[in-house]
């Protein structure tokens, strides 16, 4: 099951080209949060290829998997031979927050329903096999106040959590501010309180995504 708290997303737009039968089918990746990014992903790529068959696409706007936020368009060609194959295809790519339009020359060769498919269907993995992606992980901010006879036990624990300081304070308590990764919030709390004998004093903050 893929975490929905981290997972690999599109660090940049990607590009690949496959040749059917004389048709060009150049399928365009690029990082979607929301089905306007997607949609707006797919009007650029429009507007470059403007002389082309066919846009079609498909866009998964959320993690690895997720069908929450999906979309797909055939644009013209037959029903379920582009956009559901390729959306299939992103669906179980173990990448999230991806848009991907192929657009496609006809080279005057029928490729059939079947052959449809396997064309779109290969484009975009032609194009996720090239793709550099980043790792989106979704944060915690917590402040923290604690004793100076503490202050050891934590920043050793820190780094077992991927938490960094941000901020720190000294006057009667020490005060820190930390981020960490979501996946650690209940632990790294849970370790905090056992390297303070308990003595420690949490402050939410807001959530970040880089």
């Amino acid at each position: 099951m893929p975490d929905s708290f981290r997972y690999p997303v599109p660090a940049a737009r990607g590009r690949a080209e496959t040749v059917v039968d004389r048709s060009r089918f150049i399928c365009s990746l690029a990082r979607a949060t929301t089905p306007e990014e997607a949609q707006a992903f797919t009007r650029a790529i429009h507007a470059e290829f403007p002389g082309a068959t066919h846009h079609c696409w498909a866009y998964v706007a959320g993690a690895p998997g997720s069908t929450g936020q999906i979309g797909m368009s055939d644009d013209g060609e037959p029903h379920g031979t582009a956009g559901r194959p390729m959306l299939t295809v992103l669906l179980h790519s173990g990448v999230g927050e991806v848009a991907a339009v192929v657009t496609r020359y006809y080279g005057g060769t029928k490729l059939g329903t079947g052959g449809l498919a396997r064309a779109y269907s290969t484009a975009v993995q032609a194009a996720l096999r090239e793709l550099e992606t980043v790792e989106r992980v979704e944060l915690i901010a917590l402040t923290i106040v604690i004793g100076y006879p503490h202050i050891s036990a934590v920043l050793h624990l820190l780094p077992d959590f991927e938490a960094t300081v941000t901020s720190e304070r000294f006057g009667e308590d020490i005060t820190l501010g930390l981020t960490a990764p979501r996946q650690h919030d209940s632990p790294l709390r849970r370790a905090l309180v056992n390297a303070t004998h308990g003595v420690v004093i949490f402050d939410d903050g807001p959530v970040g995504v880089p």
